[in-house]
């Protein structure tokens, strides 16, 4: 008996057809009620295509951080990281992208589906300048498709919940996974001591 799924006839036979609400939330620009979604979330997660294949990248702020510039482009400043820059690696090659925004304390996300530029454009760098410092380049994002998800999976996860946190202490630390994969050699110990308090801390 055959048990991979291996077409779309077959997929659509499991799972049948989706439903009118799951479809008609979707549009080609960012209304109203998703700029204010997008406006109250200080994280989400940047999906991108390259060479090497796809890529995940967190990206978080103060709530705001990511600009709605008009209802079809969004602004993202690039903040000091450590250099690795594989979304913007893969958005030169590929500007095809994905962004999914989580705001704390909401079941709903948005998802948001479109094309990346990367800018280094005088103003606009100027415009994103945070406590004297400005982002090394701004992500504009072309929007081509917009739309909400609802709660179900945040619920099931309980993500929001203080009490179901984890215990960071019982985790490994950075320095621990540097230490592991490296086998010492790039100091785990003197990393973990070198590294903020506020950063080993459960943030929630």
């Amino acid at each position: 008996m055959k048990h991979t799924l291996t077409t779309l006839a077959e997929l659509e036979t499991i799972y049948g057809e989706p439903s009118e609400a799951a479809l008609v939330k979707v549009t080609d620009r960012i209304v109203a009620p998703y700029r204010r979604l997008i406006e109250a979330s200080p994280f989400f997660v940047l999906a991108t295509n390259g060479s090497h294949g796809l890529d995940c990248s967190p990206r978080g702020d103060a709530a705001g951080f990511v600009r709605v510039a008009d209802e079809r482009t969004l602004l993202i400043p690039d903040r000091r990281g450590n250099n690795r820059i594989d979304s913007l690696r893969n958005i030169v090659r590929d500007p095809r992208v994905a962004l999914l925004f989580l705001i704390p304390g909401v079941g709903e996300t948005l998802r948001v589906r479109g094309r990346a530029a990367i800018s280094v454009e005088p103003t606009l760098i100027e415009s994103f300048v945070t406590e004297g410092k400005p982002p090394r380049s701004v992500v504009v994002v072309t929007a081509e498709a917009v739309y909400f998800q609802c709660q179900k999976a945040i619920v099931r996860s309980d993500l929001w919940n203080p009490e179901k946190r984890a215990d960071r202490k019982s985790l490994p630390s950075a320095g621990q996974i540097l230490a592991a994969i490296t086998e010492n050699r790039l100091g785990g110990e003197a990393y973990d001591a070198a590294y903020p308090e506020r950063m080993k801390a459960t943030l929630w």
